[in-house]
């Protein structure tokens, strides 16, 4: 049985994924690129050079954990070396999504503080995590993948130095991509108080603390490698 008709229903939920992105203009041109760990060394991954919004399921590429290709009739995505990174150091995880978000690509080319790793929701705060600047290299080069290397097992999120978001998660590649749309929301409420001028107003430590009886009641992972962090105050206040 061929790998697409096996995770025919994954290969279904990945391309609505795709299309969603190019909707809500999250990606443009060929920019994005998003992976989903089906096994462990079976990687579900998007082609090169395509527009998301026009990916169909033919145009799908099963990798393996090495960068080779399993099946499908295009070139995965030049970022794979990306990818490779993510699920060799962060075995934890499921799935990744990369792309150029407008409000939280606001973020990455803002010279100053990086309010994306302070908590201003609880939803952003207990199901995204602190959003940590990862250096900027040249796309689709392995520098870009090593930059990544010193955020890795801390958090789930990252702002790619003028360029955009990486988020991933230990779950679907629906999930994840729900945390990136969380994210976008809160950087657009970000973008428009600062615009008013008036000070903003951050969860307090206790706020934070009290969260973690939502991490237990959803059963929600923390953020970062497993048992890197105790509890959500030991990751938004680590001193």
């Amino acid at each position: 049985m061929k790998l697409l008709e096996k995770y025919n229903k994954q290969a279904n939920q990945f391309v609505k994924v795709c299309h969603r992105i190019a909707r809500n203009m999250y990606v443009t041109g060929f920019g994005g690129n998003l992976a989903w760990k089906l096994e462990d060394n079976l990687i579900l991954i998007t082609p090169t050079m395509m527009n998301k919004g026009d990916i169909q399921l033919e145009d799908l590429v099963f990798i393996d954990k090495k960068g080779e290709t399993i099946e499908g009739t295009r070139r995965p995505t030049g970022e794979k070396w990306m990818y490779m990174k993510f699920f060799e150091e962060r075995p934890d995880i499921v799935s990744v999504l990369h792309c150029h978000a407008p409000n939280i690509g606001a973020f990455a080319i803002m010279d100053g503080p990086n309010y994306l790793m302070r908590p201003w929701y609880p939803e952003t705060t207990h199901e995204v995590g602190p959003v940590p600047i990862v250096p900027y290299a040249e796309p689709i080069s392995q520098k870009l993948a090593e930059n990544f290397t010193p955020y890795l097992q801390r958090y789930n999120s990252f702002l790619m130095e003028n360029h955009g978001i990486v988020t991933m998660s230990p779950d679907t590649i629906e999930w994840t991509l729900m945390n990136v749309e969380l994210l976008e929301m809160t950087a657009f409420s970000l973008l428009q108080a600062l615009g008013s001028g008036q000070k903003l107003k951050e969860l307090t430590r206790e706020a934070v603390r009290d969260l973690d009886n939502v991490l237990r009641k959803r059963n929600c992972p923390l953020f970062g490698a497993p048992g890197v962090y105790k509890d959500l105050e030991e990751v938004w206040f680590p001193e």
